[in-house]
């Protein structure tokens, strides 16, 4: 170290290394390590929120529920309340009425209840961030809540079924008509109320591009997306087909009501309406196992993506493409992009990413950009994937 006097007397240290001290020219070439700040230290910039770029396309989500979905929660917990006043009030009228009809309704409407709330649960885990472990968040546990709803309404309507072919067999019962005719007139202004509560009232509207509806969107970039809560259409749909089931127990309680001797009518309704939720169910469990088997999205297709991808400027060939979804609403895609070596990597990722969000709702895209190789032609890694 060799000690240098400064303007204003003081000292700093100097770092000199051999290969410095031997320079051919005879100088000095010094590097100094200052000991004290010779200057204010500068601020650290502060973090601020960019602008659109690839996957940044959404501006940072605000904590909390938005409007939209305070509204669902809002319809969800009035239909909710609902529901499990009226199913308590069911389950105490066919016990009463000895009506296994009245039961089916009531294993019915706790299906409902289990929708609703395993969507309001899901409402509440989508406002937690998501974490090293949960690393997409929260949202899976919709498809979970739907499973377990399902699988409880199946238990249920076996158990009912038994009940009502024994009764078929065995004539020893007696169905109070007055009782029952009560229950079920109750039942369908249950489901009316629920209806209305769960209707939803002028068009959906967007709020981007999280969320998609349940349903293919439009295909031009920069429409708005017809999207609304699918949670309460979906528990508005499955309303009215309670509304349905009621109205047929309502008839089968005024036949028994005005012939008390066509008793037989309450365990075969109890067949058909039970037969009926079964069949309800077959679509929920269906898109339940295919988000679990992370299939591709019943509103996306393959070769529409695949065809969106190419048509970007740039790319000449797409492979490794993955289509899956959290939820019914929640679609994620990945993909590598083999592009041109005159082409702008950036460019190319900034296009695909807004195309695939404005034409199929995507939530998430990752896309790997690669420079193109003849030999990806022959590669079975880059080949697509057969029709099932």
């Amino acid at each position: 170290m060799e000690p240098s006097p400064t303007a204003g007397g003081s000292e700093t240290t100097r770092l000199v290394s051999p290969r410095d001290r031997g320079g051919t020219g005879g100088g000095l070439r010094l590097k100094s390590l200052f000991t004290e700040a010779s200057g204010p230290v500068p601020e650290e910039p502060k973090p601020v929120e960019m602008s659109f770029h690839h996957c940044h396309r959404d501006p940072l989500p605000q904590p909390g529920l938005t409007p939209e979905r305070l509204q669902a929660q809002r319809q969800l917990c009035a239909a909710c309340a609902v529901c499990c006043v009226f199913m308590a009030g069911e389950v105490v009228g066919g016990y009463l009425a000895h009506s296994l009809a009245i039961m089916t309704d009531a294993a019915h409407l706790l299906a409902d209840v289990g929708s609703m709330m395993g969507s309001l649960f899901s409402l509440w885990l989508s406002t937690r961030p998501a974490t090293r472990t949960m690393t997409f968040g929260w949202h899976r546990s919709e498809t979970l809540g739907a499973l377990a709803s399902v699988v409880s309404l199946w238990m249920v309507t076996g158990i009912l079924l038994y009940l009502a072919f024994i009764r078929l067999l065995h004539s020893d019962y007696h169905i109070e008509g007055g009782a029952m005719l009560l229950t079920a007139s109750v039942a369908v202004c249950a489901n009316l109320l629920m209806a209305f509560v769960l209707h939803q009232a002028g068009p959906p509207h967007s709020h981007g591009s999280r969320g998609a509806e349940y349903a293919p969107l439009e295909e031009g970039p920069g429409e708005a997306l017809p999207l609304g809560n699918t949670s309460v259409r979906a528990a508005f749909v499955h309303v009215l087909g309670d509304l349905l089931q009621s109205l047929g127990v309502l008839a089968a309680s005024v036949l028994i009501y005005f012939k008390p001797q066509y008793k037989a009518a309450d365990p075969i309704s109890t067949f058909l309406f039970s037969i009926c939720a079964l069949g309800s169910t077959a679509p929920t469990l269906r898109d339940v196992l295919r988000v679990l088997m992370e299939g591709t999205p019943r509103s996306v297709g393959f070769e529409p993506v695949r065809d969106t991808l190419l048509s970007v400027p740039g790319v000449r060939a797409a492979h490794e493409l993955h289509l899956w979804s959290l939820t019914l609403t929640y679609h994620v895609a990945s993909a590598h992009l083999a592009i041109d070596s005159t082409a702008d990597p950036e460019a190319v990722l900034a296009e695909a990413t807004c195309r695939l969000h404005s034409r199929f709702g995507f939530s998430s895209c990752t896309l790997q950009v690669e420079q193109y190789q003849p030999e990806m032609a022959q590669c079975l890694r880059c080949r697509e994937p057969p029709q099932a």
